[in-house]
């Protein structure tokens, strides 16, 4: 039998079998010989030993289409990225973060702009331009008003999405929008371990229909973008790729050198100020980070 892992609590996993339901399983000792850890989003086969109350092993671990540390999650189709709009202002340094965390792990992201609601259509029309100049899709909802809730349930169908966003945003609205039930579901698996409110900081996959999976990542305040070379974080930054290759310095990072291609395009318009200045916060940051 074959399912989705949608949550790991304290050595069980939480599988979901379409038309079958959650069983609550363990991973048999053959993985920890093999030092593999079954991830919250793992496609998994089991064996049933318990129907009635759906208890069962974890046999096999499918190949995985990515991986991500933190969250510890796999296979990933896309990520949603909920930031307000107001109320509180969005901190488009962090956006960027993580924008660069999806880029290195090659997982197409959309950003969506929450409690629309608040704000001016020239607001909008001001965040729209600096992320889809930089190649994103962007969004903009009100979970309370239900802006948008339609649009953003036609980007998730058939896949694997990944929801994040720091506290406050209304990210849990605009889930609780989406899908009303998962509360139950929730339920479901706080009764088997009977642990109720305390599990809700993990990572956990809620099954919208068919093929169509949301997980819901734990809030976040900072991301730490250090597990690469600074000379990487270019390639991250996915509006720079036009101008590879047109700088003097063929090992040029966009900061102080001259006849810099990307500097230029910042100054014609053409790539965001915005956009290069965290660019650039997060290369000396970086850099700063060699010295000790």
């Amino acid at each position: 039998m074959q399912g989705k892992i949608i949550k790991g609590i304290a050595g069980f996993y939480y599988v979901h079998v379409v038309h079958s339901g959650i069983y609550e399983c363990k991973a048999k000792g053959i993985f920890r010989n093999k030092n593999v850890k079954p991830l919250v989003g793992d496609n998994v086969n089991i064996e049933v030993l318990d129907e009635r109350n759906k208890l069962g092993n974890i046999t096999d671990i499918k190949t995985r289409t990515n991986e991500l540390i933190r969250p510890a999650v796999a296979n990933i189709s896309q990520a949603m990225v909920v930031f307000a709009i107001a109320k509180p202002m969005p901190n488009l340094n962090l956006l960027d973060r993580f924008l660069v965390m999806m880029e290195k792990n090659d997982i197409e992201t959309i950003i969506c702009f929450n409690k629309v609601d608040l704000v001016s259509e020239e607001e909008m029309i001001k965040l729209r331009d600096i992320y889809v100049k930089a190649g994103y899709q962007v969004m903009f909802t009100s979970a309370n008003a239900g802006t948008g809730v339609e649009e953003v349930r036609r980007m998730l169908e058939g896949k694997t999405t990944a929801f994040a966003g720091p506290s406050g945003v209304g990210k849990s609205s605009l889930l609780n929008v989406l899908m009303p039930e998962a509360n139950s579901r929730t339920g479901e698996i706080s009764e088997k371990i009977q642990r109720g409110k305390h599990t809700t900081r993990h990572t956990e996959i809620f099954h919208l229909c068919e093929d169509t999976y949301i997980m819901d990542t734990p809030g976040f305040s900072s991301l730490y973008v250090n597990d690469f070379e600074k000379e990487d974080l270019q390639h991250f930054f996915r509006e720079f790729d036009n101008y590879f290759g047109q700088c003097r310095f063929v090992l040029c990072a966009h900061e102080n050198e001259p006849d810099c291609a990307v500097k230029e395009a910042v100054e014609n318009g053409q790539i965001s100020r915005l956009r290069y200045e965290n660019y650039l916060l997060l290369y000396n940051e970086m850099k700063d980070k060699k010295k000790y």
